[in-house]
């Protein structure tokens, strides 16, 4: 019967391309039908009786020369072999890399990739299915201290971190079954059992619930109820009374009388992307597209300083990171630093003037002066970091972990506090984005193929855009106005959507050969202004001077007067002669006041008018 449609197929293909070619430009399907040669053994049918997709068709698939040739019969970058990723879809692609390995490295079974022997049983899972952690690997005995969990996870017997609400729910999830042990027990007494607020037990494992004003979120996560983010009725600040709504927008954005939309002041931002031919930009409504630095070639991470227009771009798969004129001229890049590992994501501080990224080789964010004097690791330990953001007017710094234990965590620039937002139903987040006046984290998961969001403080997540075919193997992403934009290499297209709930979508650029990051380019998205300082929420009122390259102590944030020739003043030290200077004050004045009733004695009284302050109308800023 192969041999039989093997036969009709070649005389079918033989009939049309003497007779048809010339009706055809793309792929002329066995059943007369035309489709285009980028649809060809892509792994859908789009011939109706699927002759696209036949074995004898897909076998003459050729790749170009800077393409790996997948066995799903796909054609990917060489950049993203060997790169731990299963960007083929089966594998092929990181098949066989252990070719390079040496005897000092261990080999992950499935995909052939290598790990470091120095990496073995040190708790954190480097093989995509974590072999490197398993008893294979590990001998009893010899595992180090595995990763801690957070208080909202199970640890399983061998380490590795479930959530909470997995346990006792009949389907053992831990490889060693663990969280289905002592499931007879009350779970509650645990950790709350993982349960922000209320944990019930029951007969048989347990429940979180919540109090009035609250709602559970992802089984174990109480947050307060907020309408405005509910229903997005507004672009930006959003105050709810009595039922009623009332929008407004931060300064430098101005209302659309039509739309509503915060539409920001000046000239239209631009969109910069990075790709296989180089970097290009184009402005937001799609008009203009220009090329701006052709020999930056490769789909690499970007930041951008808007002060000054630079450009800062990292060369992909490898630790160099250049810069660049964004104002037109005729610049070569100027190689900045040279890091230690991949880098997978770059982010710019302009306040402090600070250069943040991922690096997968040492699995930590690691930061430099902007001017790539000094560079040092951060934040190590992790699994496999890939975006990066940061927000220092609150003094925030965020990212996103893929590997076996995805998630987003924020901290402080210093690295200090870290918090996770995002733990569960979530798989490969690829980048990261921030809605600055909404204070709303965005990401793009490859995994998910879903674009979602969520608070500052972890509260009111929400996913905006879900597959539509053009989020596939997404790569960039970017947040500006009322829409989020992102890169898609499988389509090979940049494209846009409404940020509240993924309507309006429409591809800006199509025919992009392997686009990757994003970065919008605007002045309102880097706004001047006094930065928090230090581990505490408040406002230096002098100078906040970052100390992270002294290779003493932890790394800091000081608040340095003017006077006393620029001596620093630690928090500590401010708060108390803040404290001491406002006691002095009201003892003089008391003792004024007592001094001038007892000698004056006035014959009227004093009325003292009753101020309030007003409530903050964002509502993502809570009160104590």
């Amino acid at each position: 019967m192969g041999n039989l449609r093997r036969i009709l197929l070649t005389q079918l293909l033989t009939f049309h391309y003497i007779w048809g070619e010339w009706t055809c430009p793309g792929f002329l399907c066995t059943d007369g039908g035309c489709i285009s040669q980028s649809a060809l053994c892509d792994g859908t049918a789009d011939c109706h009786d699927g002759s696209d997709e036949f074995e004898d068709t897909c076998g003459l698939l050729q790749c170009k020369k800077d393409e790996f040739a997948c066995g799903s019969r796909r054609c990917v970058s060489l950049l993203f072999r060997c790169d731990g990723t299963d960007d083929c879809g089966d594998g092929s692609d990181e098949a066989s890399c252990h070719k390079n390995c040496t005897a000092e490295s261990f080999l992950c079974e499935r995909t052939g990739s290598c790990v470091a022997r120095a990496k073995l049983c040190d708790g954190w899972p480097d093989c995509p299915v974590g072999q490197d952690v398993g008893a294979d690997a590990c001998p009893s005995g010899q595992t180090r201290a595995p990763h801690t969990c957070f208080s909202s996870e199970f640890s399983c017997g061998d380490g590795q971190c479930m959530p909470h609400s997995w346990r006792c729910d009949h389907s053992p999830d831990c490889a060693d079954a663990s969280d289905e042990d002592d499931c007879d027990q009350n779970e509650c007494l645990v950790s709350n059992g993982g349960c922000s607020h209320l944990c019930v037990d029951l007969p048989m494992g347990f429940l979180c619930d919540c109090p009035a004003g609250m709602r559970l979120v992802h089984d174990t996560q109480c947050e307060e109820i907020d309408t405005c983010l509910d229903t997005d009725v507004c672009n930006q600040l959003c105050v709810h009374v009595n039922g009623t709504f009332s929008c407004d927008c931060h300064e430098g954005y101005l209302m659309s009388p039509k739309t509503g939309e915060c539409k920001a002041k000046g000239d239209v931002a631009q969109l910069v992307l990075s790709s296989s031919e180089g970097v290009r930009w184009v402005n937001t409504a799609g008009m203009e597209y220009r090329e701006m630095a052709a020999h930056l070639l490769g789909p690499g991470p970007m930041a951008a300083l808007t002060a000054n227009r630079t450009l800062y771009w990292a060369r992909p798969g490898q630790g160099s990171i250049y810069r660049i004129s964004m104002d037109g001229k005729p610049l070569d890049p100027v190689l900045l630093l040279k890091s230690h590992g991949a880098v997978l994501g770059l982010a710019v501080d302009w306040i402090h003037e600070h250069l943040y990224w991922t690096n997968a080789g040492t699995h930590s964010i690691d930061v430099a002066r902007l001017d790539g004097s000094v560079q040092r690791l951060l934040i190590g330990g992790l699994a496999m970091p890939t975006g990066v953001a940061v927000e220092p007017l609150l003094g925030l710094l965020f990212w996103a972990e893929g590997g076996s234990s995805p998630r987003i965590e924020c901290a402080l620039l210093d690295g200090q506090g870290r918090l996770p937002l995002i733990t569960s139903a979530i798989r490969n987040p690829v980048a990261i984005s921030l809605d600055m006046p909404r204070r709303l984290l965005y990401w793009v998961d490859s995994g998910m193929r879903t674009i979602s969001r969520v608070g500052f403080d972890g509260q009111h997540r929400k996913t905006v855009v879900e597959s539509n075919g053009y989020l596939d193997r997404p790569f960039g992403l970017a947040v500006f106005e009322g829409h989020v934009y992102w890169s898609e290499q499988a389509t090979h297209s940049i494209c846009s959507a409404d940020k509240h709930n993924g309507s309006l979508f429409r591809v800006i650029l199509p025919n992009i050969a392997f686009p990757g990051a994003l970065v919008l380019i605007h002045p309102v998205l880097q706004p001047k202004g006094s930065a928090v300082c230090g581990n505490t929420s408040r406002v230096c009122p002098y100078e906040c001077v970052p100390d992270l390259f002294s290779g003493t102590g932890s790394p800091s944030f000081t608040c340095v007067s003017p006077t006393g020739g620029g001596a620093a003043v630690s928090d500590t030290t401010y708060a108390g002669i803040l404290s001491l200077i406002v006691v002095l004050s009201v003892l003089l004045v008391g003792g004024a006041l007592w001094w001038w009733k007892d000698v004056f004695k006035p014959s009227r009284t004093l009325t003292f008018q009753d101020f309030s302050l007003k409530e903050s109308q964002d509502p993502l800023i809570h009160g104590p």
